[in-house]
């Protein structure tokens, strides 16, 4: 740790802010500009309106993608340089988190003064310390836009190509000290590659999502996304630089199989779900979707379990920690996470889901007897 203190400098600050806000601005500019579908939102949770939105992220994770291809094999281009910045990037990262936050903070505050009555504006002016931080972490904006741009989910741009731009890296850092990039090394970037092209080729289906139609964009989701997923989401890939020598074969098969099956379970789950809310007649498995009074759906995966999309998931990253080996817990400590945030997610889903269809619920619940694992939870 010392180490990485030293290192860290004034003059490598200002690097990395260049680089990361850099970063984050060709991402605003490309998602105000680039074309794409408009699609609109089902009902949100909290007060029944519904957004518009542009989906254009499959575009761009192909622009870049091509880019960087384009810029390595031509000119020699090299991402190295982002895990050199790593502890600096990080350091920017949490900081322009919080600079993000007070922003939002402090506008909505403006508005809401511009807006008050001259007496409601002497209460607003009594704010608790408790109110002050739930506000700041929870945020106070449901759908915060700039630019017509919404940055709640524009958000996933920046942490998913940040993410897949950092696992890169370790490839270019390895190839750059060896020689060659590894069979575990390919393995864990053609993972992470299909992973980020799946969502974005899904990327409807994360209007969907729980953070987009209920949450408000606070410190939580924006830390969420600029620093907890590309930084410690990557964390396999500092394990796999210095390991040259290939995984038995067996061991890659089988680690290939848990992760095809994960990500189709994960995927295919949330697809599911997804194409039944817009079309409660769609085709599940080859079959019209079934439903208890075209509410909850029992077709496919999820006639099976509540939440096995959250298992899926689990056994997405469990892969991808397995191409490290047994060597070290700590390329493990993602899935480990996961399983404990995605367990107490299910729980409370389904506190909120008991709550919103009553016995309704429980009729399902009879239906799809399993959360996560068939048989044992």
């Amino acid at each position: 740790m010392n180490d990485i203190l030293q290192s860290v400098s004034l003059s490598r600050l200002l690097d990395a802010i260049l680089i990361f806000v850099g970063f984050i601005a060709i991402l605003f500019i490309a998602a105000k500009f680039l074309p794409g579908k408009t699609y609109q939102n089902r009902d949100t949770e909290t007060d029944g309106t519904t957004k518009l939105y542009k989906l254009n992220g499959l575009l761009l994770f192909g622009l870049v993608t091509l880019f960087m291809g384009i810029s390595t094999l031509l000119f020699d281009w090299s991402l190295a340089f982002i895990h050199r910045y790593f502890w600096e990037l990080l350091i920017v990262a949490n900081g322009f988190a919080l600079a993000w936050t007070l922003v939002l903070y402090l506008g909505d505050k403006q508005r809401q003064d511009l807006n008050s009555q001259p007496n409601q504006k002497d209460l607003s002016e009594k704010i608790s310390l408790g109110k002050l931080l739930s506000d700041l972490w929870l945020g106070v904006e449901l759908n915060p836009t700039w630019l017509g741009v919404d940055l709640k989910f524009f958000a996933y741009q920046p942490s998913l190509i940040g993410l897949g731009l950092l696992n890169a890296s370790f490839a270019y850092v390895q190839y750059e000290t060896y020689g060659r990039v590894s069979l575990q090394m390919w393995i864990f970037e053609i993972f992470w590659w299909i992973y980020l092209a799946s969502h974005y080729y899904y990327e409807e289906c994360a209007l969907s999502m729980w953070d987009i139609i209920a949450e408000r964009f606070g410190f939580m989701l924006i830390w969420g996304d600029l620093v907890l997923v590309p930084f410690f989401y990557s964390i396999a890939g500092w394990f796999l630089i210095d390991k040259i020598s290939p995984l038995p074969l067996a061991i890659v098969i089988g680690i290939c199989l848990l992760y095809c099956f994960s990500l189709w379970l994960f995927r295919g789950a949330n697809l599911q779900k997804h194409r039944f809310k817009k079309d409660p007649n769609a085709e599940i498995w080859g079959k019209p979707a079934q439903s208890l009074q075209g509410k909850l759906l029992i077709s496919g995966w999820w006639g099976v379990g509540r939440k096995l999309n959250y298992t899926g998931e689990i056994g997405v990253y469990l892969a991808i920690a397995l191409t490290t080996g047994t060597q070290s817990i700590v390329p493990y400590l993602l899935p480990l996470w996961l399983c404990c945030l995605l367990i107490h997610r299910s729980w409370r889903d389904e506190q909120r889901c008991r709550a919103k269809y009553g016995e309704l619920w429980e009729t399902y619940c009879d239906r799809a007897q399993f959360r996560m694992i068939p048989f044992l939870y």
